[in-house]
């Protein structure tokens, strides 16, 4: 017997069905805010358990919307066709044209906002769709430029100076970035001066313009090195569903679906270390603890959807079994194949959920033949998370189309997520 054997039976729930996940309701109770997280961005199982809970949290306990790690105009086209506009679910996904495609732009996640729109067609309150990340510079920047020359053009020129700023680097952010570095050239006053006009305006101007001012910094953040870029982009995603909470007003409540290196609490694993925090851990300092529940996935084996490089084109990689001593190594030994884990306070917590452990994370760049040399994040489970989902072999999702996309964004620590 593993020596985590009797302590993983005695907490570990088999998962059939979506039925199983009541118990993990009941711990949920009144938060504001779950994030459900992924252990990679290209898994089959990570999205369709993932959506199946968020069903649960918008049919039974009135979520208001899902923020993904998503481009918010993407995921805005998105929004309209889950609130019924004359654009399908799935032509609104196949519009995502940035590299990785595949990440939201997949079978699941289509199967997820048909949902939604079937959802919504029977409520005055709608639920939304709507994205977290920082990397849509450009198209948010033509998004504010359009919307200040319908609806108010005297207040369109400092838009109008930020993009001719910008305008000087091809929408090439390596080569903003590498300016910035080099030549000490900057459009970061231009893009604040936008921000100040914009900032109390319809949601969605206001939002794309934070975008720009977030992206803006997080290019110039990247060349310096260390934590700071991943650190502008963690809290430019947490800032927006804490905007996103106070649009929807007084008792709404958000499902965040990200990788686990955002979801979980960055203090329960060397990210601290490195001086790095996550959505999770930010939004627990924000709104308390007991008001946001985090949610890990996991598995051993299997298959899944990434490129081989930065910009490569998506392709099906094996997932080799977790090495030893790992949280899936331990998980493959002690837990049934699907299963569901909601931990005890921390007075009950057994040694799993105590020791530090190492755990897989696979980013968009996945090279299975160099996993052993990383791809692990040494975590205190029980500290991490609140809860766990745990599938012993998974498979590749289902990308809505092979398209490669060239790209000129940087890679993220661990690779891609």
């Amino acid at each position: 017997m593993h020596r985590y054997g009797d302590e993983v039976a005695a907490v570990a729930r088999p998962l059939v069905d979506e039925g199983d996940f009541d118990v993990l309701l009941d711990r949920i109770g009144d938060a504001r805010v779950v994030m459900i997280g992924e252990a990679s961005h290209g898994t089959h199982e990570f999205y369709t358990w993932r959506s199946a809970l968020t069903r649960r949290l918008i049919a039974e306990r009135d979520f208001s919307f899902v923020a993904v790690e998503g481009d918010w105009p993407d995921c805005q086209r998105v929004d309209a066709a889950v609130r019924g506009s004359a654009a399908t679910p799935l032509e609104a996904l196949l519009g995502y044209e940035r590299w990785p495609t595949w990440m939201w732009a997949n079978e699941e996640v289509a199967d997820f906002a048909d949902w939604l729109r079937s959802h919504n067609a029977t409520r005055t309150e709608k639920a939304g769709f709507h994205g977290l990340d920082v990397y849509s510079m450009w198209e948010s920047l033509r998004e504010v430029i359009l919307w200040l020359r319908e609806h108010d053009p005297e207040a369109a020129d400092h838009a109008v100076d930020a993009y001719q700023c910008l305008a000087a680097y091809s929408e090439d952010p390596q080569s903003y970035a590498w300016a910035t570095k080099f030549l000490k050239a900057s459009c970061a006053d231009e893009v604040v001066r936008m921000l100040i006009e914009l900032r109390g305006r319809e949601l969605a101007v206001w939002q794309n313009a934070e975008v720009v001012a977030g992206a803006e910094h997080y290019y110039r953040a990247m060349v310096a090195g260390g934590a700071s870029s991943w650190n502008v982009r963690d809290r430019h995603m947490e800032a927006t569903l804490a905007r996103l909470l106070d649009h929807y007003g007084e008792g709404s409540k958000a499902v965040v679906w990200a990788h686990n290196t955002h979801v979980g609490d960055a203090n329960a694993t060397d990210q601290a270390e490195l001086g790095e925090v996550t959505i999770g851990s930010l939004a627990r300092e924000r709104f308390g603890a007991g008001q946001v529940v985090l949610i890990g996935l996991g598995s051993h084996r299997g298959s899944v959807i990434a490129g081989r490089s930065w910009g490569a084109g998506m392709t099906e990689l094996p997932v080799p079994p977790g090495r030893p001593g790992s949280l899936e190594d331990i998980l493959h030994a002690t837990a049934p194949p699907r299963a569901l884990f909601v931990f005890p306070p921390p007075a009950e917590r057994p040694d799993l959920l105590i020791d530090a452990v190492p755990h897989r994370a696979i980013g968009v760049v996945y090279r299975p033949e160099h996993e052993r040399l990383g791809n692990y994040v040494p975590s205190v489970l029980g500290d991490r998370y609140d809860a766990f989902l745990w599938f012993d072999e998974t498979r590749a999702l289902r990308p809505l189309h092979p398209l490669h996309v060239d790209t000129h964004e940087f890679e993220t620590y661990p690779t891609g997520v």
